[in-house]
């Protein structure tokens, strides 16, 4: 057992190493030089050998680019509370996973919102970054971009839709668990306060199964209404 916690430990730290220097966003993007990222790379990913819950968000945004600390910001701060958990416990690598759609900050638009998640990044490494972390019990799938790659065809039409039908997800007989939620972004606060029922049904039940994988306290997963 030990021998093969070691040799886990060495694949992370291998793949972590080549996400680090990646740069093909801004070297050689699939899509041609007109594409290139629009500056220096900075891949941002937390890669475990422990960690139960995976949290799988979008991109990293201008800030979590310029600090290398993914959810650095007041979108990390409602996502930790809608987790019920404090910001060391959310940054300790053994306890979560933090593995985005695209790695680095993929820059703005023509109206000064963050373009979405670079096209050749999840293709690249997300299946492997997966395989690699095979103690996953939960994923929390953040955002369209992350609910289309973890739920496939599954996904309705819509976020909202999407996240609406959380236990057509949460409950499915699969490992591991993908729950969908919105992104905690503050662009969100009219969207949380159309939709009273995702504070009233799906965050207790995210608090207590987080509760359960990363604190060790009993949680009996039901499917009532």
């Amino acid at each position: 057992m030990t021998d093969n916690l070691q040799e886990a430990d060495r694949q992370i730290a291998l793949l972590r190493g080549e996400i680090a220097a990646c740069r093909i966003c801004r070297d050689e993007p699939p899509r041609g030089p007109a594409d290139r990222l629009p500056h220096e790379p900075r891949p941002v990913a937390v890669l475990s050998t422990a960690a139960r819950v995976l949290i799988a968000g979008q991109a990293p945004g201008l800030k979590v680019h310029e600090s290398g600390l993914p959810f650095n910001d007041a979108s990390g701060n409602r996502l930790r509370a809608w987790m019920g958990v404090t910001r060391e416990e959310f940054y300790d690598p053994d306890l979560f996973a933090i593995v985005p759609m695209g790695f680095c900050f993929p820059g703005y638009d023509d109206k000064g919102s963050d373009l979405p998640p670079r096209k050749e990044c999840a293709p690249l490494w997300r299946a492997r970054a997966l395989a690699a972390m095979p103690q996953v019990e939960l994923v929390l799938a953040i955002g369209q971009h992350a609910q289309a790659w973890h739920l496939g065809s599954r996904r309705k039409k819509g976020m909202t839709e999407t996240v609406r039908n959380w236990r057509e997800y949460f409950f499915a007989n699969q490992e591991p668990r993908v729950l969908p939620l919105p992104h905690p972004s503050w662009r969100n606060t009219g969207w949380l306060k159309r939709n009273p029922w995702f504070k009233e049904e799906v965050l207790p039940l995210l608090q207590q199964h987080v509760e359960s994988l990363v604190r060790g306290n009993n949680f009996r997963l039901t499917s009532a209404k």
